[in-house]
């Protein structure tokens, strides 16, 4: 019998998961659901098949996902009625990995102890993330689960881009730039190499846009350089994260009298586009006609772009551009910004296949292949919660 693998993504307002089936040569997906807007007034449930995209597609109460703990009740609740069979292991997206873990690995306490002393690095995310870790262990205390790191794609960088230009000493107790989104990058490298092959062996960024946002340089399916830096705060503005930021901004902030947490507060929840106008969400900026909503589409276009063109460094030019997550696989506009600050690269876009998200975006006398590619990191996690499971 094949084994059934449970993923789950737990994030600030949202609970992602997926089911799959099968083995080392082929997982199919059973169900893929998510609860978003948690602790909101009006949560969403979904759940989907291949067969049936609406399976499940109901607003709930906000009693019934007023807060992590009930989304996973009410998650639990719907696999426990709707498996055939309890599953053989689960793997959790786990935000940050630190210095020690380059791929991913079986949850013990000792490993949970390890990643929940990186939580300062990644606020947001990192116990969110290690909250169902606990409550599975609770239920099913023998199940196997496996971490699954967003940093561990980009192990293996050159010292040049891993490290700060500060002293040594801060460098031996992990301040390093870690990367993230990996599990994102590493399923949009194997997607290249499965279908684009010509183009997965070329210099290759990748933007993923979301409310989390960063891009990635691939070089041969590898990567080899990115935006985001010791935190999830650095490289390309975000939602409510300021991106790239001089650090004598924060000193400033800090001589001013504010605390070590109302500067974490300002710079993780205040800041983006929702600190440039107002609003975090790309859909609302879109369709407002506010001076700074303008502001923030614009300055987000442009840096993008910018570090697009700084990851070009490492590669020694572009041959293609790949846009995946939210923004990135649903928003025209935004990419059409994007490129058009990269045309002296001699890149084109085909405007009808933008506006209608196609996979090839790119006209054919580019000279950059610009596609749209969305991204699956469950289905990722599902593969390296195998290939852990396979090794007991």
């Amino acid at each position: 019998m094949n084994p059934l693998l449970l993923v789950v993504n737990a994030g600030s307002s949202s609970l992602k998961f997926g089911v799959y089936e099968g083995n080392e040569e082929s997982l199919d997906l059973a169900y893929s659901g998510q609860i978003t807007g948690i602790g909101s007034h009006a949560p969403h449930f979904r759940v989907r098949t291949s067969e049936r995209p609406g399976l499940v597609d109901r607003v709930l109460s906000a009693d019934d996902a007023g807060s992590l703990d009930a989304a996973q009740v009410l998650v639990s609740v719907w696999l426990a009625q709707n498996l055939k069979r309890d599953p053989d292991a689960v793997g959790h997206r786990i935000v940050h990995g630190g210095p020690n873990y380059r791929d991913s690995v079986l949850i013990t306490p000792e490993v949970v102890a390890e990643l929940e002393g990186l939580a300062s690095l990644a606020p947001l995310h990192q116990l969110n993330n290690l909250h169902p870790v606990h409550v599975i262990a609770q239920r099913w205390p023998n199940l196997p689960q496996v971490a699954c790191f967003d940093t561990a794609f980009h192990r293996g960088h050159s010292d040049i881009t891993e490290r700060f230009a500060i002293p040594e000493r801060f460098f031996q107790q992990g301040v390093r730039r870690y990367g993230f989104h990996g599990l994102s990058y590493e399923y949009i490298s194997g997607y290249l190499k499965r279908h684009c092959p010509t183009l997965a062996d070329g210099r290759v960024v990748v933007a993923h846009l979301g409310s989390g946002a960063s891009a990635c340089a691939l070089k041969g399916g590898r990567s080899v350089d990115t935006t985001m830096g010791f935190t999830a705060l650095d490289g390309l503005p975000m939602c409510t994260r300021p991106g790239r930021l001089d650090a004598g901004v924060v000193l400033w902030m800090m001589e001013q009298g504010m605390s070590h947490q109302d500067v974490q507060h300002v710079l993780y929840y205040e800041s983006g586009l929702k600190g440039l106008s107002g609003m975090a969400d790309m859909r609302e900026l879109l369709a407002s006609t506010a001076p700074q909503a303008e502001l923030a589409i614009a300055y987000f276009a442009y840096r993008t772009a910018e570090s697009i063109a700084g990851l070009c460094v490492a590669l020694g030019g572009l041959d293609t551009l790949v846009f995946t997550a939210g923004i990135g696989e649903n928003c025209a506009e935004i990419r059409s910004r994007v490129c058009a600050h990269l045309e002296w690269l001699g890149l084109r876009l085909n405007a009808q296949e933008n506006w209608r998200n196609g996979s090839t975006i790119s006209a054919d006398n580019s000279a950059v292949s610009v596609l749209v590619v969305p991204t699956n990191e469950e289905w990722v996690m599902a593969n390296k919660t195998l290939k852990v499971l396979m090794e007991l």
